[in-house]
């Protein structure tokens, strides 16, 4: 029972680690955007994106949310493809 109890404990705090990377992307966003009086999407929000994306379908899977693993399934896609963009730009 103790171990259940602590197994429950990690992906609880994994699935708020990942809700506090897709918060912080948007704390960055508005940040750089109030800098530069313009909106503004920084490179690292993608990357928190992913990471919070791969993290929360990470938890989505160990909770077996079908919703929520679809949803976070498409959501890493778009963000490692708007990398993809960003760097294909830069070549």
């Amino acid at each position: 029972m103790k171990l259940s109890i602590e197994v429950e404990t990690f992906w609880l705090i994994l699935g708020f680690l990942g809700q506090f990377l897709f918060f912080l992307r948007f704390f960055l966003q508005w940040i750089v955007s109030e800098k530069k009086k313009e909106s503004t999407i920084p490179l690292s929000f993608w990357y928190f994106s992913i990471g919070g994306g791969l993290i929360l379908l990470s938890y989505a899977i160990y909770r077996r949310d079908p919703v929520f693993i679809l949803g976070q399934s498409l959501g890493v896609l778009i963000y490692a493809r708007n990398l993809y963009f960003i760097y294909k730009k830069k070549d």
